[in-house]
């Protein structure tokens, strides 16, 4: 908690209580003794605080509204973190682009709630919607009775039966599965599910499942959640598998400044080199979506290791220099 967000938990905490004690302010803003006394008597000596030692509640309190004014006091402008401004705008772009349905009711009342804390700022929220944007790029179109359906079954714990695209091949398989989770990656939803028909866990875009039926009476298959991170946490993006291997990358002094700040995956090691470039290590399962990221970055970055993720970069460079030739 830094020093602005102290300051506005001590102001709300002696305006809600007519006396709160130096352990009570220790507690809440989990510092020590020292720091509440410098909040206390900065707020007093700088922004002039009306703030008094109350004897007979042993703790601190605010003089009368009445004196509060007269001081003329008010707290530093308080504004949003970075995270909290994207969690607001991007409820709010979520909830404007609901489809009417059975939420209609509940929706607007939620939206005005958003709005009035975005207003809650020291700028009005048409102010922040017009100068803070928030894009949503490459989101994939999700049929809403199809997803009405995983969301079921997956609540339920009962099995599906699907019909989904393989956008590799264009073939349409059948298949039974047992939901275990949503995820919500890079704008588009993603399935969690133990599938029958492979007998194992798989990753499906949800926009790929062109059908999605409840089958009534068939409990779904359930998979701890340690197995499901064993399995689909540990490899790099959404493709996921058991075996994972160590992908070494080496980006050039130019491309480092902006890669040594990214997160690529949680179990990433960097070093930065004696000549400027950037070593980022991340370990993978597939390397579908692990070879798309490293050829938005060209020549500027080079596979280290293994020797078939190297190869199989190169060629795609190839293949592409080729259509320009």
């Amino acid at each position: 908690m830094d020093r602005t967000e102290r300051f506005y938990t001590i102001d709300r905490l002696l305006r809600s209580h007519r006396g709160v004690s130096l352990r009570q302010l220790m507690e809440h803003m989990e510092v020590s003794r020292a720091t509440v006394r410098r909040d206390l008597e900065y707020m007093r000596d700088r922004l002039a605080a009306p703030i008094v030692w109350d004897p007979a509640q042993r703790g601190y309190r605010y003089e009368t509204q009445d004196d509060i004014a007269a001081a003329n006091y008010s707290l530093p402008g308080l504004w949003f973190n970075a995270s909290e401004v994207y969690a607001l705008l991007t409820m709010e772009y979520l909830l404007s682009s609901l489809q009417p349905g059975l939420l209609e009711p509940h929706i607007e009342p939620l939206r005005a709630r958003i709005r009035r804390l975005l207003d809650s700022g020291d700028h009005s929220v048409g102010e922040v919607e017009k100068r803070i944007r928030v894009l949503h790029m490459a989101a994939r179109q999700v049929d809403s009775n199809t997803f009405g359906a995983i969301a079921h079954a997956l609540l339920r714990r009962q099995q599906l039966q699907v019909r989904h695209l393989n956008r590799r091949s264009g073939e349409v398989t059948e298949r039974t599965v047992s939901p275990q989770r949503l995820a919500h990656y890079r704008d588009n939803w993603y399935l969690d599910a133990w599938c029958h028909l492979r007998d194992g866990l798989r990753s499906f875009a949800v926009d790929a499942i062109e059908e999605a039926r409840l089958l009534e009476g068939e409990r779904g298959k359930s998979v701890s959640e340690a197995e499901l991170e064993k399995v689909l946490g540990t490899g790099y993006g959404i493709f996921a598998g058991t075996r994972t291997r160590q992908a070494v990358l080496r980006f050039t002094p130019a491309a480092a400044r902006w890669v040594a700040r990214e997160k690529w995956h949680s179990r990433q090691q960097g070093n930065w080199e004696a000549d400027g470039s950037y070593t980022l290590t991340v370990p993978y399962a597939d390397q579908t979506e692990l070879v798309m990221d490293i050829l938005r970055h060209g020549a500027e970055v080079e596979v280290v290791a293994p020797a078939d993720l190297r190869q199989a970069v190169a060629e795609r460079h190839r293949a592409a220099a080729a259509r320009y030739r």
